[in-house]
C-alpha cells in the first residue's frame, strides 16, 4: 500500500497491525497516514484548500444550494470538501484532521461571488494577512497567499465558471476572525500582519506539529525516548516509524541535542548531516563533494557501516537510523 501524497510504501507488517481496518482506505486515498503501530491518523485540509472550496462553492451557489465541492489539490488528489453555499455566498470551515494543536481548526472562510464581464477577479479581503515588508518572493502589501494555494484557488474558480457557463466572475474571500487567530501563529515573525496566511504545498495538513525547533532544549532534556531528526523528511518518517516516541526536529544542532539527551535516544534522518557530524572528513579521498552523491556509490555502504560502528562505541546509548528520501532505512548502528 502506497501513500499517494508522499509516495511512501507502507510495510506489509504495518498494514497487518492496523487496529482500524475500516479506515485503511483513508490511508490508501491519501486522506490519512498509517503509523508503524497500526494506527490510522487523518490528515486535515490546509487554509489554501479551505479557501479554494469556499470560492468554488460561492460561484456554484449562484444556481442553487451547494453542500460540497470537489477540489483539485496541489498534490494531484481530488477531494470532496463540505461547504454551504446559497445565492452566491458560501462558507467553508477548516478541517484539521487528527492534528489537535492546529490553531486554525474550524476557522471559517467566507466567499462572495458575482458575475463579471470577463475573466477572474479574485479579491482577498478581511482576515487574510498581508506582508508588512518586502521579502524575496512577495512585496509589501501583497496578500499572504503562497503560489500553490493561489493556483488551487484560481483553478477551482475557473472550474466553477466553466460549470456555470459564465464569461467571468468576481470573488471576494474573507476570514472573519483571521486577524484574531493569526495572533496565535508565527505570522508576525514572517512579516505578515492583519490576518492568516493562505498556505498549503500539498493541500493537506499532516496530523502532527511541524514546528518544534523552539523547544529543542526542553523536549530533549526531559524525554526518555526521544527521536532526534535533522529535517522535514526525517520528521515525517520518524512520526510514522516511531509514533510512541518524542520526535524532536534538531536541524544541525546534533551535538547540542546529543549532549542533552536522556536515556536511549534515536538519531534519525537523511545521511548527509548525520554522517558529516559523525565524521566531518567522511568525503576525503572519495572524489565526491556531497554525501548525497557519495550515497549512490558502491563503496558508500561500507564507509557508512564503519562510521556507525565507531560512533556506537562513543555513544552506546544512541541508535543511529539513516533513511533515503522515500523513507526507506538504508543503514543503522549495531
Amino acid at each position: 500500500m502506497r501513500d499517494p501524497v508522499t509516495g511512501f510504501d507502507y510495510p506489509t507488517e504495518w498494514v497487518k497491525k492496523c487496529s482500524s481496518p475500516d479506515l485503511l482506505h483513508l490511508a490508501e486515498e491519501g486522506l490519512a497516514v498509517l503509523t508503524s503501530s497500526g494506527t490510522v491518523i487523518r490528515r486535515g485540509y490546509t487554509t489554501g484548500t479551505t479557501a479554494a472550496a469556499a470560492c468554488k462553492a460561492a460561484i456554484l451557489s449562484l444556481s442553487g444550494v451547494v453542500t460540497s465541492v470537489p477540489v483539485l489539490l496541489p498534490c494531484g488528489l481530488v477531494v470532496s470538501v463540505p461547504v454551504f453555499g446559497i445565492a452566491g455566498n458560501a462558507s467553508c470551515k477548516k478541517f484539521a484532521g487528527d492534528y489537535p494543536d492546529d490553531v486554525t481548526a474550524g476557522c471559517e472562510f467566507i466567499a462572495e461571488a458575482k458575475p463579471f464581464p470577463e475573466g477572474i477577479r479574485f479579491l482577498p479581503g478581511e482576515g487574510i494577512g498581508r506582508f508588512s515588508r518586502d521579502t524575496p518572493r512577495f512585496r509589501k502589501g501583497e496578500p499572504a497567499i503562497s503560489p500553490a494555494p493561489l493556483e488551487c484557488i484560481l483553478i477551482s474558480i475557473q472550474e466553477a465558471i466553466d460549470q456555470q457557463g459564465l464569461s467571468g466572475v468576481r470573488v471576494k474571500l474573507q476570514i472573519p476572525f483571521g486577524a484574531e487567530i493569526a495572533k496565535k501563529t508565527l505570522n508576525t515573525r514572517m512579516g505578515v500582519e492583519g490576518g492568516l496566511s493562505v498556505l498549503g504545498t500539498t493541500g493537506l495538513v499532516e496530523p502532527w506539529d511541524d514546528h518544534l525547533e523552539e523547544s529543542i532544549r526542553e523536549r530533549v532534556s526531559t524525554s526518555h525516548n526521544a527521536v532526534l531528526t535533522t529535517g522535514r523528511i526525517g520528521l515525517r518518517y520518524a512520526r510514522l516509524l516511531y509514533p510512541d516516541h518524542d520526535i524532536v526536529l534538531v536541524g544541525g544542532k546534533i551535538g547540542e541535542a546529543l549532549h542533552m539527551a536522556q536515556g536511549d535516544t534515536i538519531l534519525f534522518g537523511l545521511p548527509a548531516l548525520i554522517l558529516r557530524y559523525i565524521n566531518p572528513n567522511i568525503l576525503d579521498g572519495t572524489g565526491y563533494t556531497t554525501v548525497e552523491e557519495y550515497s549512490e556509490s558502491p563503496q558508500f555502504h561500507t564507509t557508512m557501516s564503519a562510521n556507525l560502528r565507531e560512533f556506537k562505541t562513543e555513544y552506546p546509548q544512541i541508535k543511529v537510523v539513516l533513511i533515503n528520501r522515500k523513507g526507506v532505512i538504508i543503514g543503522e548502528s549495531p
